[in-house]
C-alpha cells in the first residue's frame, strides 16, 4: 500500500475553517472534483477540514481539525507551525492548496492560496464596532492576513478582475501570478417565472445579516416609498431582526415599515420560488467578492437594481435590465424603486461583458491543470 501510494502525487487541500455558506460550498466543489481526479489513480488527494462530514467524498484522506477555529491565535498557530509540520509527514507534496486566504509556511513543490475574503476593500462606519466588533476587525487586519507569505504562492487565485487589479496594486504582485476564478452559474438553468401569480411589486434582497450587507440602505429607502402612499409593494429581506446586534438595530430602526418584510433565513428552493414572484432584486452589499444572488437571480431575466461598486458591475455584466445605485444614498434607490413599482423600466440598462485577461479558469479541472503546470 505504501509503494502504491509513494508512486502517486500528493495534493493537500486545507481548509479547516471552511465549515458554512458559499464558502463551504467552494470546498464541495472543490473535492468534489479532486474525488473523481483521485479516482483516476495518479493522484492522491489528502484535505484538512473541520468535519469530514460537511464534505465527504470518495478517494480522499481526511484530516479533521476543530481547534484552529475555535481562536485566531489558534488559526495562526496552525497556518504557521502545525502545517508545515503536517506538509513535511506527506512529503512530497505535489501541490498545497489553502481555501481560506491564508498562505501556510509549508514544503510543496506548488503553492496555491484561494482569496476570498473581501474584507481589505470595505470602509467600515464607527457604529459597526458597537454591533458587529468582528467585521470591523476583519477590516483592519485581513490585509495584513493576506499579505504574509503571500509571495510564497505559485497562484493566486480570486474570483473578479478587480480584485486581481487590487491585490496587484496592494501587494505589488504580477498580474499574471493571479488567477480569476469565475463561478459556475450553469446550475441555475432555465427557471419558471411565477411573477404573475404576486400582487403588487415585489422586491427581494437575499443576504445574511452582516452589517456590510448594508440592509439599511434598502430599509430606509422602504421607509421612504411607504410614507409616500404608493402603489401596493413589498420588500422582503432574508432577515428575522433577531440574528445577531446588526439585525436587532434594523429591526429597532425599521421593523415599523409597513412594506418591509422581515422574512429571516430560508433555505435554497424556498429563496428560489420567492425569485420567482418577486419582480426585482435589490442588492446593495457594500463589499463582495462575487455575490452569488445576482448570478442566481439573472437567470430569471427580471429587473435588478445593484450597488454601484466594481464587484456588482463585474457580476452583472451580461445581463440587460439593470441600474446601479449609490450604496449611502437610499433616496436615490428609492427614486429607481419607484419608477419600477409605477411601471417606468427606463433606468435599466444592459452590463456589457468584462475581458478579463488570463490566467482564468471556468471549472475546477481547468484551475488544477494551471495549478499543476504552473
Amino acid at each position: 500500500m505504501s509503494a502504491m501510494l509513494s508512486s502517486k502525487k500528493t495534493i493537500v487541500i486545507s481548509a479547516v475553517n471552511l465549515n458554512v455558506g458559499g464558502t463551504l460550498t467552494i470546498l464541495r466543489d472543490c473535492l468534489g472534483y479532486l474525488s473523481a481526479l483521485a479516482g483516476e489513480g495518479n493522484y492522491r488527494i489528502v484535505a484538512l477540514v473541520y468535519k469530514q462530514e460537511l464534505a465527504d467524498y470518495p478517494n480522499i484522506e481526511y484530516i479533521e481539525t476543530q481547534w484552529p477555529k475555535k481562536w485566531w491565535v489558534n488559526r495562526l498557530w496552525f497556518e504557521y507551525v502545525s502545517a508545515r509540520k503536517i506538509s513535511k509527514q506527506l512529503s512530497p507534496v505535489c501541490l498545497w492548496l489553502s481555501l481560506h486566504d491564508t498562505t501556510p509556511d509549508v514544503v510543496a513543490e506548488r503553492r496555491a492560496v484561494y482569496c476570498h475574503n473581501p474584507f481589505p476593500f470595505y470602509r467600515w462606519k464607527w457604529q459597526e464596532c458597537f454591533f458587529t466588533p468582528k467585521i470591523v476587525l476583519f477590516a483592519l487586519f485581513s490585509r495584513f492576513i493576506y499579505q504574509k507569505n503571500i509571495h510564497q504562492n505559485n497562484s493566486i487565485i480570486v474570483q473578479q478582475q478587480w480584485i486581481r487589479e487590487a491585490f496587484v496594486e496592494m501587494f505589488s504582485l504580477e498580474a499574471t501570478k493571479i488567477m480569476v476564478a469565475l463561478p459556475d452559474a450553469s446550475s441555475t438553468g432555465k427557471l419558471q417565472d411565477l411573477v404573475n401569480q404576486e400582487e403588487g411589486y415585489n422586491f427581494i434582497y437575499a443576504a445574511s445579516a452582516n452589517s456590510h450587507k448594508n440592509f439599511e440602505c434598502l430599509a430606509e429607502a422602504a421607509r421612504i416609498l411607504s410614507m409616500r402612499g404608493l402603489p401596493q409593494f413589498q420588500v422582503r429581506i432574508t432577515v428575522n431582526g433577531h440574528e445577531n446586534a446588526y439585525a436587532q438595530w434594523l429591526y429597532k430602526h425599521w421593523g415599523s415599515v409597513p412594506n418591509l418584510n422581515f422574512a429571516g433565513f430560508m433555505d435554497r428552493q424556498t429563496l428560489f420560488n420567492l425569485y420567482a414572484r418577486s419582480h426585482c432584486l435589490v442588492f446593495p452589499s457594500k463589499v463582495e467578492t462575487w455575490g452569488l444572488p445576482i448570478t442566481e437571480f439573472g437567470a430569471f431575466d427580471k429587473p435588478m437594481l445593484l450597488a454601484d461598486l466594481p464587484y456588482a458591475h463585474e457580476t452583472a455584466a451580461g445581463y440587460s435590465r439593470v441600474a446601479f445605485f449609490d450604496t449611502n444614498n437610499p433616496l436615490e434607490l428609492a427614486r429607481l424603486m419607484e419608477s419600477l413599482i409605477l411601471g417606468d423600466y427606463t433606468s435599466l440598462k444592459a452590463v456589457g461583458q468584462k475581458y478579463i485577461a488570463p490566467p482564468t479558469a471556468n471549472s475546477w479541472k481547468e484551475m488544477f491543470d494551471t495549478l499543476l503546470s504552473s
